[in-house]
């Protein structure tokens, strides 16, 4: 069994991941009712970790939160021993990542022009290899709840949104900012790279 986060701090780590999100987005991410991520973020906002952008409807961490978050991050790596096990998924994590970045990049594009997806045949053979490679990295990513359990909802999220993609909903592929498999893929690796410390740019990892 993996390590048991603490709820509040699943909730915080969620915005961090995202750095602008309303509550669903978090609740979503975090596996935790609707109720309970904004009371978590109430007491938060009142100890000045977060503020809440009325206008859009979105929260975000202060300077003092991204802090907190950093201190209480690190806190939660040491205590359970999770730097060097997390890093035995990240490896492979990578190798996978390069070929999905040519998979949103080939359905995005055909012949290096914007794909409209008229072609049925070609958008059915790149969501052919898009369950390929989840059905490759399943192993990875059910197996980092291992390490730390908040990390498992990434799992059921992906395999949900490939349904979609499979269903013939072609902007939950790559689409940006509602859900789609590049958007929780992409939520996993920062997750990773967060927890992990990593210079993404020094990784040269995006």
């Amino acid at each position: 069994m993996g390590h048991q986060s603490h709820p509040e701090f699943v909730t915080l780590h969620a915005l961090r991941i995202k750095g602008f999100a309303p509550v669903p987005t978090l609740a979503e991410m975090s596996a935790a009712p609707e109720t309970h991520v904004h009371e978590h973020l109430t007491g938060f906002e009142q100890a000045g970790h977060v503020q809440f952008r009325e206008a859009r409807g979105l929260w975000q961490l202060t300077p003092d939160g991204r802090q907190v978050h950093a201190e209480r991050l690190a806190d939660e790596v040491e205590r359970a021993r999770a730097a060097a096990r997390l890093t035995e998924f990240y490896r492979p994590f990578l190798e996978h990542n390069d070929e999905f970045k040519q998979l949103c990049t080939d359905w995005q594009l055909r012949d290096g022009v914007p794909n409209d997806h008229t072609d049925t045949e070609y958008d059915r053979d790149v969501i052919e290899r898009l369950h390929s490679l989840h059905t490759t990295a399943a192993p990875i990513v059910g197996g980092l709840a291992e390490v730390l359990v908040r990390l498992g909802p990434y799992a059921p999220r992906l395999e949900q949104v490939l349904r979609r993609v499979a269903s013939g909903d072609t902007t939950m592929f790559t689409g940006v900012m509602c859900g789609s498999y590049h958007d929780v893929w992409m939520e996993l690796h920062e997750d990773l790279i967060l927890t992990q410390g990593i210079d993404r740019s020094a990784e040269g990892s995006f």
